[in-house]
């Protein structure tokens, strides 16, 4: 209940592997003050997270990708949110399958969207990212660790922080109207794999007249998993998508893995062709101007009369 409105909240989370990482997450929602109407698990080409999910009776929508090995981050979500809308869900809230909600997270969405109602807005809570060598994952004692990415806004509990710098956004923890989704049209299914599709959404969303609420005390807690910076192995999903972003809006988005990918002589910039190229993609480009130049030569005198 929020306010004298009646919603109905889902949770959504899309996952391949992670399984004791989102058993952990299901189990925290047993401690919610606020219990999900709607609980949404998309399983991408993994039936052991279909497993996870009935063993916490959580309803599992099995997502088949397209490319074997590509993770289709974006149309999963929008799998999820077409599940949950069709389950009558008038909130939307995703959450990344490393993360472990807060026992107040739900709450503190509802509240926000409760007292914003007439706003277009995004709603993120504050992520904490757990070490490696945590050992507490009980929902109810992980305000002890409470150390919010110093990078995003961290309003006060209960306080809605309101904010027009999108490029923050993150899908890690984030709440949406299902009307205002439907009016945005969900994530881009452009992208596959690794990169961009947040960045994308918020833009899009930022086009339409949205913006952020940074919602103080809907924390969530983001479970440790081995990472590689810069993530040399999505290399060629972020260039995809890279693309796929500039296309869209005539910039480039994750500049910061790109200049370090650069760094590392894996990609070059072509500002004549305004692109980012490995190092196979020019000497491809290298080798077409040069049959391209032959192409165009004239042909030798023959020396005939």
């Amino acid at each position: 209940m929020t306010g004298d409105r009646q919603e109905t909240v889902a949770v959504i989370t899309i996952a391949s592997g992670r399984h004791d990482h989102l058993g952990r997450q299901l189990d925290a929602f047993d401690h919610s003050t606020v219990r999900p109407d709607v609980h949404i698990v998309v399983a991408m080409d993994d039936p052991g997270v279909e497993e996870v999910a009935a063993a916490h009776r959580i309803r599992a929508v099995p997502f088949r990708c397209d490319e074997p090995g590509t993770l289709q981050l974006a149309d999963a979500r929008n799998a999820g949110a077409a599940a949950a809308i069709a389950a009558g869900a008038s909130i939307l809230v995703f959450l990344d399958v490393d993360c472990i909600p807060e026992p107040l997270m739900l709450e503190r969405y509802l509240r926000s969207c409760a007292a914003t109602e007439e706003l277009r807005l995004l709603y993120c809570g504050p992520v904490t990212y757990l070490p490696a060598d945590q050992t507490v994952f009980d929902a109810r004692e992980l305000n002890r660790f409470t150390d919010p990415h110093p990078a995003r806004p961290s309003p006060g509990s209960g306080q809605t922080q309101l904010s027009t710098a999108m490029t923050l956004f993150w899908s890690l923890s984030f709440a949406i109207r299902a009307a205002d989704w439907l009016e945005l049209g969900g994530f881009h299914p452009g992208y596959r794999g690794y990169g961009g599709e947040d960045t994308d959404f918020a833009m899009s969303a930022a086009h339409n007249g949205f913006r952020i609420a940074w919602v103080g005390g809907a924390h969530a807690y983001h479970q440790h998993h081995p990472v590689s910076d810069p993530p040399v192995e999505h290399l060629a999903d972020i260039l995809r998508n890279a693309r796929v972003f500039h296309r869209r809006w005539g910039r480039w988005p994750m500049e910061g893995w790109l200049n370090a990918f650069a760094d590392r002589g894996l990609v070059a910039y072509d500002a004549s062709a305004d692109d980012w190229l490995t190092a196979d993609d020019q000497r491809r480009n290298f080798e077409n101007r040069i049959v391209t130049g032959r192409a165009l030569s004239p042909a030798p005198d023959s020396g005939s009369p």
